[in-house]
């Protein structure tokens, strides 16, 4: 895959039908991904960035021996003219065939035929040295042009070289190698020490280390025991576990981390788009210019023909792009796989480019600021000295069927045996908690309506921040149990590092409480919140808050429920938690955390930031270069030899420039 994306990338250039096909319309939002790059006109037939065989060496080095012996010999002027064209054949002469063909298939402004013109100009005025220096080092810049598109593909294949080759598959009392494709749900694999595990899955026996650096990017292994969920494509390090696998192979993390890598590069950043549409237009321009070069000035000026055609050859050798139009989706690509490689995956160039210029950026609450995990944070015993211990025991025998989160953290706080035999006649009381007997006596266990049912009297309990769990006995208030989810670990640093990159407005929207919320926001440092939203109130705030700011200002939402989706497509970057998200919210979203954590969202500002800078600084200095020398030549103080360096040159230092933002700090 991502060699396909490279040699797109080497395969576009110079104003040519390539690149003017290549143009589409990626703006739509969001997610039509299925696009089939090899048929945007790329033309995988020309020339540029082709693998050197062990042919075009040998002729390379005649060639540039050739060309040698014409410069360094005393011989007559013939034979040196002669040197320089058999050196120009022998290293030249696909050049010329192809820019011959690219007349009759609408390549006309592509680098071969640029080239051709510039050297034969330069044989038609008697420049023969410069004639056939043009060809020799253009196909020198070839070669360090593809060396550097070379080192940048590897780069990114090593990131995405996490597919998992087999599996071992349990069948009976042994272990079969298999494809991992071929794996179902509810198979049981075996994971050995060093190898991938090829599927999503528990363990259901043996402890070891994993490895999941390439999904989340978190350095520290994490330990994996009975129960632990896995992702395929993370290593084990140490010992041998057996793992239930939960989803087949095309619906995998691994599987999708591919997918996602794969089809970011059907979205283009806007300076993509720019640069392509520029090239369609800059090239032909400059050409125009290099024809009014070579035959006004001395039509109607009286100049020197010669002077003028060598000068207008300089035109054509520096007038190619292809310096912007390879290393730019390049340097994007590069920003792309060095996220990845910190378990952020951004789905697209433009997404990419965007986060750069965050104004406003929203979170959802359970699950994204919190773990979403209820935890019992207290409990208050009423007034009729019942301890606290009781009112637990109580509610964990009542709530013991149920698999309510609430029940569940209720069960885990009580942490005992729970004996069955002291509970009866259990009643759930739909949308208000449960009633039973316990031990003989009536309890209700649940919410202020069960209690107003009941016509247990709780008092004023504003002040208690969470859910608060009822629990009566008898129609008396034994106590309550006030049940909170847990902030992430890096929720509040999260949050202070993104003040610190500039971004002003942070919010939070939720379908908690006031009171909930109110505790939230003020524990990580959130200054606007909005609570008891429905889904679609949500899409509703989100576009209440993106009306507010600039045309060039980006909102983004963070959240991971099947509930955000909505939300997640609507903003302009829609960032999902890759871990404990819901499909749904992967799929809607721009950017997907793998790790979870929040402290991933100001690394993925930096490489924005970074990839942008890289970007235009490619711009700034390929066009800087090239406009100096026209500038030069025309005003007759520059020969073919800074030509070269301004197109060959350019384009190899615009390219190693890109490969830094596969570094990410």
């Amino acid at each position: 895959m991502a060699e396909r994306i490279t040699d797109n990338i080497g395969n576009c250039c110079c104003g040519s039908k390539s690149c003017s096909n290549s143009d589409h319309n990626h703006d739509e939002h969001h997610h039509d991904h299925d696009h089939n790059h090899d048929a945007h006109g790329h033309n995988h037939e020309h020339h540029h960035h082709e693998k050197f065989t062990k042919r075009d060496v040998i002729e390379f080095i005649i060639g540039f021996g050739l060309f040698a012996l014409a410069l360094l010999l005393n011989v007559k002027t013939e034979v040196k003219i002669g040197l320089y064209v058999v050196a120009y054949v022998v290293v030249g002469r696909e050049i010329v065939i192809s820019a011959i063909k690219g007349l009759f298939t609408g390549r006309l402004l592509d680098e071969n035929f640029l080239m051709t013109i510039a050297s034969i100009s330069a044989f038609a005025i008697g420049e023969y040295p410069e004639a056939t220096a043009v060809i020799l080092f253009y196909r020198v810049g070839e070669l360090f042009e593809g060396l550097a598109v070379n080192r940048s593909k590897n780069s990114i294949e090593e990131l995405l070289n996490i597919k998992p080759d087999v599996a071992n598959l349990k069948v009976g009392d042994k272990y079969k190698i298999v494809d991992p494709e071929k794996v179902k749900v509810g198979d049981t694999i075996m994971v050995k020490p060093g190898e991938k595990i090829p599927l999503d899955g528990y363990v259901i026996e043996g402890t070891s280390s994993i490895d999941t650096s390439v999904i989340t990017g978190e350095s520290l292994p994490r330990e994996a025991e009975e129960g632990t969920e896995v992702y395929s494509g993370s290593i084990n390090k140490s010992g041998v576990i057996l793992v239930k696998v939960t989803k087949e192979f095309s619906e995998s993390t691994v599987a999708k981390i591919l997918k996602l890598v794969k089809d970011a590069n059907s979205q283009k950043a806007h300076t993509e788009k720019f640069i392509t549409k520029f090239a369609r237009y800059y090239t032909p321009i400059v050409v125009g210019i290099a024809v009014l070069l070579a035959f006004i000035p001395a039509i109607f000026f009286g100049g020197d023909f010669g002077s003028w055609i060598y000068r207008a050859a300089i035109f054509l050798v520096v007038s190619c792009p292809c310096a912007l139009v390879i290393s730019i989706p390049l340097g994007y690509f590069g920003g792309i796989g060095g996220a990845s490689s910190k378990g952020i995956l951004v789905k697209g160039g433009n997404y990419l480019e965007e986060l750069r210029n965050i104004k406003s950026i929203i979170f959802d609450k359970t699950g994204t600021l919190t773990k979403g995990v209820f935890k019992v944070t207290q409990v208050i015993s009423s007034n009729q000295g019942v301890n606290k211990e009781k009112v637990v025991e109580i509610a964990a025998h009542v709530e013991h069927y149920s698999n309510h989160p609430i029940a569940v953290s209720i069960i885990n706080e009580y942490n005992k045996n729970i004996d069955e035999k002291r509970v009866k006649d259990i009643t759930e009381v739909a949308g208000k908690g449960v009633k039973a007997l316990f031990d003989g006596k009536m309890v209700a266990v649940g919410n202020r309506k069960l209690m107003e049912q009941e016509n247990v009297s709780v008092g004023n309990r504003d002040t208690v921040v969470g859910t608060k769990v009822y629990v009566a006995m008898d129609n008396k208030l034994m106590g309550i149990i006030v049940i909170a989810d847990e902030l992430k670990s890096d929720t509040i640093d999260a949050i202070k590092e993104l003040k610190n990159h500039g971004v002003e407005d942070i919010v939070m929207l939720t379908g908690d409480h006031k009171d909930v919320a109110e505790d939230i926001a003020n524990k990580v440092g959130i200054t606007r919140y909005y609570s008891d939203l429905l889904p679609d109130e949500k899409v509703d705030k989100l576009e209440e808050i993106m009306n507010g700011v600039g045309k060039n200002d980006t909102v983004v939402f963070v959240g991971d429920g099947i509930n955000d989706a909505p939300v997640l497509a609507r903003a302009d970057v829609g960032i999902a938690m890759g871990g404990v998200g819901s499909d749904a919210a992967i799929e809607a979203a721009d950017v997907v955390l793998m790790s979870d954590e929040l402290s991933s969202i100001p690394t993925a500002m930096r490489v924005s930031k970074n990839t942008n800078k890289i970007v235009w600084e490619n711009i700034v200095f390929s066009l800087g270069i090239k406009i100096a020398i026209m500038i030069l030549a025309t005003l007759n103080l520059a020969n073919m030899w800074m030509a070269i360096f301004a197109d060959v040159g350019v384009a190899v230092i615009a390219i190693l420039n890109s490969i830094r933002a596969l570094r990410v700090k």
